[in-house]
């Protein structure tokens, strides 16, 4: 009877978790789709009729795990019997905290990962493979390891004589039931290593898990209905973790007013995907197979809206694809293409209002301008910023545990912030915590991008937990005759400030004779919201050319979020390849600031761009008004390519030579076949504190080298110099040509930076300062002495 009560919670339970999916999914044939529940068990049963493959076994290594008869299909949700579904692996080197094992210990037993569910999918079916090793220490059977899928009981793997200090394997089947929109996947570890008078912190107590345990899913699409409500969904679902792929489909090639359109919607998905990454192919009067954005014009319509009526305003529509009731369009509609800037517009700020399967944007104003450095994205320049204003969840500066995990905050600041010269950055930290029970040795330490900063005690007075810091940034820290390099904070990239609360925490222990015990009670720390970080004292100057800047942080474009004072060059017929370069790039940066680029200029008319005060980005080849501009070191016109080489190269991106190195030592031209891109920056020839950034391919492939790069952030790493050269082989970045200087620095800052890099010369000009100094208090004393003795004086 107890059993049969349990499942009908269970049921229950899980029918609550499904309720808002079922209700954004249309009506479908009721065929059962989820697989049955399953238990884990330590052997297998005899005479079982299904079962589990697991990996085959190295020498070893066990394998446990087997199918039990779990939820009947009766009680599982419902969809079309002919829904596509996808098959998932998910590896813990992919969803587990770096590097992607775990070590499950006595006081810190547990572990887990995270995974999402699409609102317009279902998991049908569900096995967590476990590769796994017990500490050879351990007592068998009253050891174990719990699996829980959102804290419910999933399975429980008991550890056997056989399985002491070998790797083994299991299979535990997950209950789709309990799966929701946010999944976590906790292991919980159950060790002893002696059956009295045990100490929790034992270093025999362990259990590790392997990087290559997976979760293994079956995902099924839901049929859902038309209504832009959810939107954006399910072009962009938060809960899904993968990079988007987002096509875009033009009736042909696009004018300029459909390609504006287009970057402004394409940036402000960058916007939302932020660092999962985002992908925008481009087709032609051609539908993918896949979610997709559609434009159209009454005039101008891909084949298959050829019927659909002329709207009379800017109108976004969410369809079905036409072969495919699984697969949505959002067709962005206009009487002409004015009208699809404005919606364009109207997705980008307007969204909270769509509701239905249709809406007209009737007009979209503008009611304050942006300023420089104000990227959602991007800590505050203009004032101290509270932690609170950092916080990407709700209980992120708080942890719970006899040894609290990490509190860890992120800090994302513009690339040409000037700390040359800076003592270190002010910050403000409060923060509570359990005080010890005894005066011991518990600490806080502060780590920033994982070099130790500093440490504080933590002590029974809560009247010290107010602090006033100041980072290091390019200085050192001398440490027991030490010299430890303390890095700068990285400027255009994300850096993470960690605080890491130790406890000296008593544990039980002794002999069987003389045991010690006590109920151990977790301790809870806790960074203050009000904690401030101030970096509004700092200058904004920068030497470009800079390419790391634009790959890592959209810059010099991303200095106006809105990017207002960026014009894109592209050319006057747009491959689909080149219109993808355009798409992505601009997504990329509206990723960095987490703002869509409404403001952008676009022009197909390289003479548009002569006199202009703004930054150049320039998509397929160079305008014929710039080509013959001295200041380019690279150029690509389809086979032919020719590049300028410095004088001495560096391997190291971070060490930046002097400027005799980097003049062009000589100039080569090739020709071939094969595939290549290029991103070159130079110094804007019509104003000298703006940049040009071009991105040049010779051909289609030479196109998805570049979007490949630009998406990779291991590729995007080697990005940096003036020239980055992209090949089949990987990327190459060259360090050639003239600096520039954008930003402002007041005279007595533009000496020292300007000494910075010589200090022979800083020492010389040191030294006569001092003689300077001798020399007039020495004049000045032979006054005043001779003042004193001088009778007539008085």
């Amino acid at each position: 009877m107890k059993r049969k009560l349990s499942w009908i919670c269970a049921v229950a339970v899980g029918t609550s978790i499904l309720s808002p999916v079922m209700t954004y999914a249309a009506p479908a044939p009721t065929v059962p789709a989820v697989a049955p529940a399953t238990e884990p068990v330590a052997t297998p049963a005899p005479g079982q009729t299904e079962s589990l493959t697991p990996t085959t076994p190295t020498d070893g290594q066990n394998v446990v795990g087997q199918v039990m008869p779990g939820v009947p299909g009766a009680n599982a949700p419902v969809v079309d019997a002919n829904a596509p579904s996808r098959d998932v692996k998910l590896t813990f080197a992919q969803i587990a905290p770096p590097p992607g094992s775990m070590v499950l210990r006595g006081i810190n037993p547990d572990g887990g990962v995270e995974f999402g569910m699409r609102s317009d999918e279902l998991v049908s079916k569900a096995v967590l493979n476990l590769e796994y090793t017990p500490s050879p220490s351990l007592l068998p059977v009253q050891s174990q390891l719990k699996v829980y899928l959102n804290d419910e009981l999933m399975g429980v793997l008991p550890v056997t004589k056989e399985q002491l200090g070998k790797k083994t394997l299991a299979q535990v089947p997950i209950n789709p039931l309990f799966i929701a929109d946010f999944n976590r996947v906790r292991l919980e570890f159950v060790g002893h290593y002696r059956d009295v008078c045990e100490n929790p912190a034992s270093s025999t107590l362990w259990l590790d898990i392997g990087r290559s345990s997976s979760l293994d899913l079956t995902y099924q699409k839901l049929a859902v209905q038309n209504d832009l409500s959810h939107f954006p969904i399910p072009f962009f679902d938060p809960r899904d973790n993968r990079a988007l792929t987002l096509p875009m489909v033009f009736a042909g090639a696009p004018d300029i007013e459909q390609q504006q359109a287009a970057a402004v919607i394409a940036s402000w998905f960058g916007s939302r995907t932020g660092w999962r990454g985002q992908s925008f192919p481009v087709t032609y009067n051609s539908l993918p197979d896949r979610n997709a954005i559609v434009f159209a014009t009454n005039d101008k319509r891909p084949d298959f809206l050829r019927d659909a009526p002329a709207v009379k305003g800017p109108t976004i529509s969410m369809i079905n694809h036409p072969n495919n009731p699984y697969v949505k369009l959002l067709v962005v509609f206009g009487r002409d293409d004015k009208d699809l800037i404005q919606a364009a517009k109207g997705i980008a700020q307007g969204n909270v209002l769509f509701r239905g399967d249709s809406v007209t944007v009737d007009e979209v104003k503008p009611l304050l301008a942006r300023q420089p450095y104000d990227a959602p994205n991007w800590v505050r320049t203009d004032r101290p910023v509270t932690f609170g204003e950092l916080k990407t969840y709700e209980e992120q500066l708080q942890s719970t545990g006899l040894e609290p995990s990490a509190i860890n905050v992120s800090l994302n600041l513009p690339p040409d912030l000037y700390l040359l010269r800076s003592t270190g950055i002010d910050m403000n930290l409060n923060y509570r915590y359990t005080a010890p029970p005894t005066k011991d040795s518990s600490r806080m330490d502060i780590s920033l991008n994982n070099q130790f900063l500093q440490y504080f005690n933590l002590t029974g007075n809560q009247d010290t937990n107010r602090l006033l810091l100041h980072l290091p940034v390019l200085q050192g820290l001398l440490d027991s005759k030490t010299d430890v390099s303390i890095p700068a904070l990285k400027l255009g990239a994300v850096n993470q400030l960690r605080f890491d609360f130790q406890y000296m925490n008593p544990m039980p222990g002794g002999t069987i004779e003389n045991c010690v015990t006590f109920q151990q009670v977790p301790n809870r720390v806790v960074i203050g919201d009000d904690s401030t970080i101030d970096f509004s004292k700092y200058y904004h100057f920068i030497a470009m050319p800079d390419l790391r800047a634009f790959a890592n942080a959209g810059f010099p474009f991303s200095r106006m979020a809105d990017l207002s004072q960026t014009i894109v060059v592209t050319p006057p017929q747009p491959t689909p390849a080149q219109m993808a370069t355009l798409l992505d790039s601009l997504g990329a940066v509206g990723a960095q600031t987490g703002f869509p680029a409404i403001n952008v200029q676009l022009t197909n008319d390289g003479n548009q761009i002569k006199d202009k005060d703004a930054d150049i980005m320039i998509i397929g080849t160079i305008p014929p008004a710039l080509k013959d501009d001295k200041k380019i070191d690279l150029l690509v016109n389809a086979a032919q390519s020719w590049v300028k080489t410095p004088l001495r190269q560096t391997p190291f991106p971070s060490i930046v030579p002097d400027a005799a190195d980097r003049q062009a030592d000589a100039q080569t031209g090739i020709t071939s076949d094969g595939p290549m891109a290029a991103i070159v920056g130079f110094q804007s020839p019509y104003h000298d504190q703006r940049s040009v950034v071009a991105l040049l391919a010779d051909s289609p492939r030479g196109y998805e080298l570049l979007n490949g790069a630009m998406n990779d952030s291991g590729k995007r790493a080697a990005i940096y110099g003036s020239v980055t050269v992209i090949r089949e082989s990987g990327v190459n970045g060259l360090r050639v040509g003239d600096i520039y200087y954008v930003g402002h620095l007041p005279w007595f800052e533009r000496i020292w930076y300007a000494l910075a890099n010589h200090p022979v010369l800083l020492a010389v000009l040191a030294a006569v300062s001092v003689v300077l100094l001798a020399w007039v208090l020495w004049r000045l004393l032979r006054i005043i002495s001779r003042r004193r003795l001088d009778p007539d004086h008085e």
